[in-house]
């Protein structure tokens, strides 16, 4: 009795070229990604989403391991891809570090910076908590089995082989920043209302009252107001971006 093992080679080539895909997207995700989320947690998800996903997708690859110079292009490829749909899923998140920004200088909290878990970086306190407030909104709604979702609908987008127009992935990536730059002044306008409204009435005060100490009056102020402002709208602010994250990932998962 002989066994026939002369599939192994191929099949393990084509897993490889689904993990770089997957990989590199889960590498880049917000919320799985971070530096903070244990490695073998990444790579476990890695792993696994690869394996859900290569019985579905294997017919696609079509490799020649008599030549090693296509499979490079083709790894090259994949990780391309990966990259760009984890990073689009990023640069939708920066749209609350845009706000949080926005707000915490209309609150005299531009000074208060901490490290960003999202970005791996300092950041405004106020961005912080929008960043980790919106990933856990994200996996609250189960918005994020769009991105799985996304990622096996790259399959019909990104065919295997097939290397994504350059002028296409530019437009996506410019549209995502504009767009995110969009919703996080969007989101922080009542703020900008307020700072402009409540710092013209500072302006008047001290025309009318010159041995007043405005400033010191007015900072405190500021905080408290802002922060009540902040705990009314949020609810609101936080429907908004869901909305919006929904949406970009429904232009990756057509099929969702």
């Amino acid at each position: 009795m002989t066994i026939d093992v002369s599939f192994l080679p191929a099949l393990a080539a084509a897993f490889l070229l689904v993990f770089a895909r997957v990989g590199t997207m889960v590498m880049l995700l917000p919320g799985i990604g971070e530096a903070t989320m244990p490695t073998r947690v990444r790579l476990s998800i890695a792993l696994v989403l690869a394996v859900i996903l290569l019985p579905l997708h294997r017919a696609a690859y079509h490799i020649d391991l008599q030549a090693i110079g296509p499979v490079l292009q083709m790894l090259f490829e994949e990780i391309v891809i990966g990259g760009l749909l984890g990073l689009t899923a990023r640069l939708a998140i920066s749209a609350l570090q845009v706000a949080g920004t926005v707000i915490a200088q209309q609150l005299g909290l531009g000074f208060v910076t901490a490290v960003d878990p999202t970005q791996n970086e300092q950041g405004v306190l106020i961005g912080n908590f929008l960043a980790m407030l919106g990933i856990t909104l994200i996996f609250a709604t189960d918005l994020h089995l769009l991105i799985i979702e996304a990622l096996n609908d790259s399959y019909t987008l990104f065919e295997p082989g097939e290397m994504p127009m350059v002028g296409d992935m530019a437009h996506l990536v410019t549209q995502t920043i504009a767009m995110a730059f969009k919703i996080g002044i969007q989101l922080s306008a009542p703020f900008l209302v307020f700072g402009l409204l409540f710092n013209l009435g500072l302006g008047v005060l001290s025309r009318l009252m010159p041995q007043m100490q405005v400033f010191f009056v007015g900072l405190p102020l500021t905080i408290m107001i802002g922060l009540l402002l902040l705990v009314i709208v949020l609810g609101a602010m936080m429907g908004l971006f869901t909305g919006y994250v929904e949406n970009i990932l429904s232009e990756l998962a057509p099929h969702a």
